[in-house]
């Protein structure tokens, strides 16, 4: 069972169901929480038992004894008489607890909030909102002895950093906004804290309230002046002069020449011309690369537009508008399968309408569409799409194109198993052609690619450097989204490399919330679940899902499982008789070793030749980890069960 403890509030734990334990009376939380604060440190008993009584009792020393006791039935309720405990730890003159680093809300917070001061604003707010929403109230709200106050009085000072933190983030990415509400809480209550003053006074300059950012800045000197007889610091004397002359120090040129830039376009280009059209795209180009809600809105906006350009009389300005879009895509399932059917069927009708006229770069980003949009379908269409943009691409020269069209080959590259190899040479190309002429989306991607492919071939260093690569450049060009792929693969790799189940567990659980908000169902949707289920079958562990589970589109081939493993074999085997064969994508090997263990356990002799027969060519990798996401282990160990199930039955 993997425990979770929160002191960020009153002083609680839960079990990986998210049930509350049983912790007892006060002091054994005290003890709890005194061991908590030691951050995997021996505190020895004498040590407790100072801090739990200001006049210990006859018999305190026993009594701890007691409540550890209590402590670790609460724990590990599933640890045997007499076995060594491995939460709350004996060792040497006393107790310790060992658990890994997000277990606790505090440890989390803490690591979250030192991550967040160096890094962009788009990943700082991603980091702070989560790190925020740990808290439940006080830290230690239970205790008032001097080992919690000096704690709480710690992390209290780190809450309100993090508050000014977000809040300068949100003045970052331009949302004003946003960051005035708490800012305004902020210094209501804490009202020496200047740089909070400084932030709110900016917060209500950039949201077009100059009155109110000066009069906030008077209220500042004033209340710093009488309650606490100090000046204001330079940077709050600065801002106030620089407010009055209507500067705003945070925003030297590009905000200013964006919004008078804007003005002037929307001025001179009339709102029904075509213009405005190509323009929206290149516009919804670089919204997507944001992430969350910006992907979210570039992807509903990019269909709309293309439906408008199709109701132009214009097959040339159709071609450019549908083909514009050329933002790289590394997962193989669409956010919304009936919006990319639209969008290759637009591609289509430009490349009907163009006919022997199209001019080939219209036609090969066309084409790059089709590959890209039919990720997973069916049919040899999209295939010979992929190819014959890739063949324009290189005789035209364009780098840019070519990357587009290489991206339509990697969603193209599943038409069977084992094909890694082939991902992986993609991806180098990506990643050479981006590096030779600066495309640094591409040379996300093509990073990626090679993640993954090397991954599925079992080479952990190589892919570790293709992630840490990833991971430079979206750093330095502001990809959010990359961290949401490096982070589920750093939390894969662990699950190979055999960390402790509950550790792996929680690496996914906090990949997954990562997930949230990033504008990307389709990746998102029933892979935590598969994820928990592939780590829990190679460990041999318990299969237990509580509550309803949304298996997203993975339940075809998850079901007969969880059938096979609660002895439900007549279902089992009518879920696996309906069973689809799987698409092609990357959790494609993942899914016939689903269905594989299915039919060995059911003895499907047909099911498992059909399984073996798909398998076979990918014998060298490993089920799954080609996604990046989940690993279901070796091919070649599946291929043998199979083999050893097919030998017994005959």
């Amino acid at each position: 069972m993997r425990v979770r403890i929160g002191v960020l509030g009153p002083v609680l734990a839960w079990d990986d169901a998210g049930s509350e334990l049983d912790l007892r009376g006060p002091r054994h939380r005290a003890v709890l929480a005194r061991l908590v604060v030691a951050r995997g440190r021996v505190v020895p008993v004498d040590r407790l038992v100072d801090d739990l009584w200001a006049e210990p009792p006859a018999g305190a020393v026993g009594a701890v004894r007691t409540f550890v006791a209590a402590l670790r039935r609460a724990l590990e309720p599933e640890r045997r008489p007499r076995s060594a405990a491995r939460v709350l730890v004996t060792e040497g003159p006393g107790y310790a607890l060992r658990v890994g680093p997000e277990a606790v809300d505090a440890w989390r917070f803490e690591a979250a909030v030192g991550e967040a001061a160096s890094v962009s604003a788009h990943r700082a707010l991603a980091l702070l909102d989560g790190a925020l929403g740990e808290w439940r109230g006080p830290a230690f709200a239970d205790f008032d002895e001097a080992w919690a106050g000096a704690e709480r009085s710690r992390l209290e000072q780190l809450r309100l950093d993090a508050v000014e933190r977000r809040a300068e983030a949100l003045l970052e990415l331009g949302r004003p906004g946003e960051a005035v509400p708490d800012l305004d809480a902020l210094v209501a209550e804490h009202p020496w804290r200047e740089e909070a003053w400084r932030l709110l006074a900016l917060g209500l300059y950039r949201s077009g309230r100059q009155a109110d950012a000066l009069a906030v800045l008077r209220r500042a000197r004033s209340l710093l002046d009488e309650r606490h007889g100090v000046e204001p610091n330079v940077r709050l004397r600065r801002l106030e002069t620089d407010l009055l002359r209507q500067a705003d120090p945070g925003v030297e040129g590009a905000e200013r020449v964006w919004a008078a830039t804007a003005a002037a376009y929307d001025q001179s280009v009339g709102p029904q011309s075509a213009e405005r059209l190509e323009s929206t795209v290149g516009l919804l180009r670089s919204l997507a690369l944001t992430g969350g809600a910006g992907l979210g809105t570039a992807q509903e906006q990019r269909a709309a537009t293309v439906a408008a350009a199709e109701r132009l009389d214009d097959p040339e300005l159709a071609a450019r508008v549908i083909g514009g879009y050329d933002v790289p895509a590394i997962w193989t399932r669409s956010d919304d399968p009936a919006r990319s059917a639209r969008i290759v069927a637009a591609a289509e009708h430009a490349l009907a309408r163009l006919g022997a006229d199209a001019h080939e770069v219209d036609r090969a980003r066309l084409l790059s569409v089709i590959a890209v949009e039919s990720r997973g379908a069916r049919g040899p269409r999209p295939a010979e799409a992929a190819a014959e943009a890739e063949r324009l691409a290189r005789g035209l020269g364009d780098p840019a194109l070519l990357a587009f069209a290489l991206n339509g080959v990697f969603m193209q590259s599943f038409g069977r198993a084992g094909l890694a190899s082939e991902r992986d040479r993609v991806g180098a190309e990506l990643v050479e052609v981006a590096t030779r002429h600066r495309l640094p989306a591409y040379g996300i991607l093509g990073h990626l690619v090679r993640m993954q492919a090397r991954s599925a071939l079992g080479d952990f260093a190589g892919a570790d450097e293709h992630a840490a690569a990833a991971d430079a450049l979206a750093e330095r060009h502001e990809r959010p989204l990359t961290g949401v792929f490096t982070d589920w693969y750093r939390a894969m790799r662990s699950a190979v490399h055999g960390t402790p189940i509950e550790v792996v567990e929680a690496a996914y659980v906090a990949a997954d919330a990562r997930l949230e908000g990033a504008g990307m169902p389709g990746v998102r949707r029933g892979l935590l679940p598969l994820a928990l289920l592939c780590l829990r079958l190679e460990r041999g562990a318990a299969v237990r899902f509580e509550g309803d589970i949304d298996w997203g589109p993975y339940r075809p081939w998850v079901q007969p499982v969880l059938f096979v493993e609660t002895g439900r074999v007549s279902e089992a085997a009518a879920a696996l008789r309906g069973a689809p064969e799987p698409p092609g994508d990357l959790m494609m090997e993942a899914m016939w070793a689903l269905t594989g263990r299915a039919a060995v356990a059911l003895g499907d002799k047909a099911m498992q030749a059909k399984v073996e027969e798909a398998l076979r060519p990918a014998a060298g990798e490993l089920a799954g980890a080609g996604s990046g996401m989940v690993s279901l282990g070796p091919v070649a160990e599946v291929l043998e069960r199979l083999a050893e199930s097919g030998e017994a039955i005959r």
